[in-house]
């Protein structure tokens, strides 16, 4: 009888079971109904249900903060093709706006599809009206498009676009559309407007290099002096790590080690030095450091759009060792005058080139694609900051050091020449050029010699026009015979191990670390002729801009009786009437 009382309590139905259960079924249907209203949600507000839907789409992201950090890309539907791409940063320069495009992985997409992109630009009052609160919605009547400049692959995961400066009330917003597309951009955000940022050329950094367990960065606006090392305790690293960035914010910071002319070196933090290897991609700015009233101190951090950088991928190391000789120099539109730089060189033993493309557009990674198949062993580096050579020679340093014992810093109008004055030499005399490897030869013997030499300096002839009116067709090395009698200052070849850690250098020599020297070549063994004032229309092109940092234009009314000038040349691309018997003291290269 109470076994019986109890299987029928154990099966009677309880009220606050039975409550139980519709209250979890309730819930769960909530649960289910909420998550299928945001999933329509989500669907209805990245892919719009309508006609323009199945047009190529830009969708374009901030760094402002994780929340809107969403992958952007180019859909196109025609032909079910993707492009994961991300406008992370522009840079505003005076004669165009520079885009940094991110990607998935490096492989050349966006640069394959050039001729379908434009450059797009919307009205500042657009901006103003997103600033108020407005939609974002844009009228299409107040947007203008333009080719875009050009197009680069830039480091490990970014490429570069090249924008014209904006109109007048246009903003230099630039944004990126499809060629013959109505629907340009479409964001995730109607705000994202507001959040986006145009950096001054003026004030950034702008490129960072690991070093051991170093950053190397390289920054714009610091103003400090040439050839003069500062002191880096003024200075400080920080750098944003992932989803560490918060607000804006760079979570890690570190002290300057060094800090001279633009570059600053930091150490690394320590959870990075623990894994160097994943170091590539860090996001990294400078800190300049200011007290306030209260003597407390405060970083102010420079704007930055650089990101840590490594160069295993791109190395071409020998089987055994390092290359003996390597060169390196920046060029802006000098295509026409590198093959037979390198070729002349490469028959005198240099092994490897780094050819540093300051913002070039003649066609020059046509020509080193062809020298690098010839077997010249050439690679171009797009250096997209302008007028900063000295960096950029700081920075293919760091590049080089793991590849090469020397590098000779030089221009592609600078040619080593052996003057054959010992009489073992008269035998050359009779062919006309030295003997092959005979530069390479020099500097391994050199370096044999005393392992304290690090610097090996050579003595610089200029040649001017030689009487003539259009470029030589057997070269510059051949066509021109008229130079000066003395020698101007002087370029070196240098050992990437034995430099300053602040990588100071000025007129391409560098600074070494105590306990090295430098050795000057007397001129009986090798000169360098330097083929600075050839024929008009090769010279003037120089008057648009040149690439070292504090050298001034050939515009600027500036150190006008300095070497960097021409002697009786004012600031306008004339040509004076005596220009193709100028600078000719010495008549012939015997």
């Amino acid at each position: 009888m109470n076994t019986s009382r109890k299987r029928k309590r154990i099966f009677r139905p309880s009220y606050y079971s039975s409550q139980s259960s519709t209250y979890l079924f309730s819930v769960r249907s909530f649960v289910l109904s909420f998550s299928f209203f945001i999933f329509l949600y989500l669907i209805s507000y990245t892919i719009p249900f309508s006609s323009l839907a199945f047009r190529p789409v830009l969708v374009i992201s901030s760094l402002a903060s994780s929340s809107s950090n969403i992958a952007k890309r180019i859909q196109e539907f025609d032909g079910f093709i993707t492009f994961p791409w991300k406008i992370e940063n522009r840079v505003l320069f005076p004669d165009h706006v520079l885009l940094l495009v991110s990607s998935l992985k490096k492989d050349g997409l966006i640069k394959k599809s050039a001729k379908e992109l434009e450059c797009v630009y919307y009205g500042k009052t657009v901006l103003e009206g997103n600033s108020n609160g407005s939609s974002g919605e844009r009228d299409p009547s107040i947007l203008v498009k333009q080719n875009v400049l050009s197009v680069d692959e830039y480091d490990e995961c970014r490429s570069i676009v090249r924008c014209p400066l904006p109109s007048m009330n246009y903003s230099s917003v630039v944004n990126l559309g499809r060629r013959g597309k109505s629907g340009v951009l479409e964001e995730d955000t109607g705000s994202l407007m507001n959040i986006q940022t145009v950096h001054s050329w003026e004030n950034v950094v702008y490129a960072a290099s690991l070093d051991g367990n170093t950053a190397v960065v390289f920054v714009k606006g610091l103003n400090l002096r040439s050839d003069r090392e500062s002191n880096p305790r003024k200075f400080s690293c920080h750098f944003g790590l992932g989803n560490r960035k918060i607000d804006g914010r760079f979570m890690l910071r570190t002290k300057a080690l060094t800090a001279a002319q633009e570059v600053v070196r930091c150490s690394l933090p320590r959870s990075v030095q623990a894994n160097p290897d994943k170091a590539g991609g860090i996001r990294v700015t400078v800190g300049i450091i200011t007290y306030g009233r209260s003597r407390i101190q405060e970083h102010v951090l420079v704007p930055s759009v650089a990101k840590i950088s490594s160069f295993k991928s791109e190395e071409k190391k020998k089987s055994e060792g390092k290359y003996v000789l390597c060169a390196c120099t920046m060029v802006w539109n000098q295509a026409s005058a590198l093959r037979e730089w390198i070729m002349y060189h490469a028959w005198l033993g240099v092994e490897r080139w780094f050819i540093y493309d300051n913002n070039g557009d003649d066609g020059i990674e046509e020509v080193i694609q062809e020298l690098d198949l010839e077997g010249y062993n050439v690679t171009r580096h797009v250096w997209p900051w302008i007028k900063m050579q000295e960096a950029g020679f700081s920075h293919c340093v760091l590049r080089a050091k793991d590849e090469c014992n020397w590098v000779s810093f030089m221009d592609v109008d600078e040619f080593f020449y052996f003057p054959y004055s010992k009489p073992r030499h008269k035998r050359f005399r009779k062919f006309g050029y030295a003997g092959q490897n005979s530069l390479r030869t020099l500097v391994a013997n050199i370096s044999s010699s005393s392992r304290s030499i690090a610097e090996i300096r050579t003595s610089c002839h200029s040649f001017g026009p030689s009487g003539l009116n259009s470029p030589p067709s057997q070269g510059v090395t051949g066509g021109y015979t008229c130079r000066l009698q003395s020698p101007e200052r002087h370029k070196s070849i240098i050992r990437p191990d034995a430099l300053d850690n602040t990588l100071l250098n000025v007129v391409h020599h560098f600074h070494l670390r105590k306990g090295f020297k430098y050795l000057n070549l007397h001129q009986s063994t090798a000169v360098i002729n330097h083929y600075k004032y050839q024929v008009w229309e090769v010279f003037r092109a120089k008057f648009y801009r040149r690439v070292a940092t504090y050298v001034a234009d050939w515009q600027q009314n500036q150190n006008e009786g300095s070497r960097d000038r021409v002697p009786g040349l004012g600031t306008e691309a004339i040509e004076p009437p005596d220009w193709p018997i100028k600078f000719c003291e010495f008549g012939t290269t015997d």
